[in-house]
């Protein structure tokens, strides 16, 4: 019976995937309406297929887009190994940090609407944050200024996650349970506002729950809850229809299932769609990491963000905001941003994305005024400006990794005519 169950679910995905039976439709074009060379893209199937034949990955999807137009777009793998259901392009993936820059995109709506200020003070919306203090040896001191939203926006608060570091603070973090899933938002930003911050706000670049304190904002602002907020002023508007905060039960059957490697590289699910926690509404509404989506939901919304804030005839986002979502916002004292001692030299980060300011050995096929991020189960995406490019990868492997990123870069950009 089950064999037979799994055979049909098979059955079933691979006639969806075939029939493409998405919205984006009118935009898959063949590569050379594209301006890109088809026996040149050819060559990221053949990359892919090796990664997964290799063991590197379970299955992914990849979406190429240029001028708008979708030149390129493949499943390969699995969704599930163990049950042989393929990867289709429309399978829901845990989006995690890909989160952030939907996050940022609806705080810079509510500063174009006059509700908020970017050089506002965090404590003006969460009173907690009043009387923070800079962590020292000595103790607590004040701050030569106040995290404000701006600060939020680009990780120069002072805040951290307790996850990639070993300072005081990162302690301090992890003792309070900063991420718990048993907190709201209210109760969640009570906490963060109570701890020290790491730095003087504005000097250092330090990735953290910056985004998790802005979808609290988001509620102050907006008298509502963040979830309806981003529904109303993004979800909705960029037709994102299977992106949410879980995936319910009709959807289920679309649910991929996260892989990590052990110890002998062997591929091994670690968060099943029928047990994931993303499978229930959420009390924590994590602006930071609570999303999931699909490569087409997703594409919709990067679509808007190159299109310069206007989809299908509309406009959500100003131009200028645009701008300063997608260009370096980091002074030269701060410079690039790091993950411990990783530093991503040459990037840079903007209100929303990493930005490449200068060409370095870290990620050599990467093109200058290239932004973008990811999420921690190696979902990717990256877009050029100059060449009106956009590429999404979907996957989920943990630990994070830029495998795919990394494998397919040079070749995306080689099939650019």
């Amino acid at each position: 019976m089950l064999r037979t169950l799994a055979l049909f679910a098979v059955f079933a995905a691979t006639i969806f995937d075939a029939a493409k039976a998405n919205a984006d439709d009118q935009l898959v074009v063949q590569p050379a309406a594209a301006g890109m060379s088809a026996r040149k893209l050819a060559r990221v199937d053949r990359i892919m297929q090796r990664l997964v034949k290799d063991g590197q990955l379970p299955g992914a999807v990849v979406l190429v887009s240029r001028h708008g137009q979708i030149a390129h777009l493949e499943s390969y793998g699995y969704r599930n190994i163990e049950n042989k259901v393929p990867m289709t392009d429309n399978t829901i993936f845990r989006i995690y940090s890909m989160t952030k820059s939907l996050t940022s995109a609806v705080v810079l709506m509510l500063v174009e609407d006059g509700k908020l200020n970017l050089d506002a003070p965090v404590s003006q919306f969460i009173p907690e944050f009043a009387d923070v203090k800079v962590h020292t040896n000595n103790g607590g001191r004040t701050p030569k200024r106040p995290p404000t939203v701006r600060d939020l926006l680009r990780h120069t608060s002072g805040l951290t996650y307790g996850l990639f570091g070993d300072s005081a603070v990162d302690r301090e973090y992890r003792d309070a349970q900063v991420l718990s899933p048993d907190d709201d938002l209210p109760a969640f930003s009570v906490k963060v506002g109570r701890l020290p911050l790491e730095f003087d706000p504005g000097t250092q670049w330090k990735y953290s729950v910056a985004s998790d304190v802005l979808g609290r904002i988001i509620e102050v602002v907006a008298d509502a809850s963040f979830e309806e907020v981003l529904q109303d002023r993004l979800l909705t508007p960029l037709k994102m229809v299977d992106t949410g905060f879980h995936v319910p039960d009709e959807k289920s059957d679309r649910f991929a299932t996260v892989y990590s490697a052990d110890e002998s590289d062997e591929l091994k699910a670690v968060d099943l769609p029928e047990t994931s926690s993303f499978r229930k509404a959420p009390k924590f509404l994590s602006g930071g990491g609570g999303l999931v989506s699909t490569i087409h939901d997703y594409f919709r919304f990067l679509l808007m963000i190159s299109h310069g804030g206007s989809y299908e005839g509309g406009r959500l986002l100003s131009r200028e905001s645009i701008r300063l979502m997608t260009t370096n916002q980091l002074s030269q004292d701060v410079k690039w941003i790091r993950f411990g001692d990783d530093i991503r030299h040459g990037v840079g980060f903007g209100l929303g994305f990493s930005v490449r300011q200068e060409m370095s050995k870290w990620d050599p096929d990467g093109r200058i005024g290239e932004y973008g991020w990811g999420g921690a189960a190696s979902t990717h995406y990256w877009i050029s400006p100059k060449d009106d490019l956009i590429v999404i990868t979907m996957e989920q492997v943990k630990p994070y990794s830029f495998l795919t990123e990394r494998a397919i870069k040079k070749a995306v950009y080689d099939a650019i005519e």
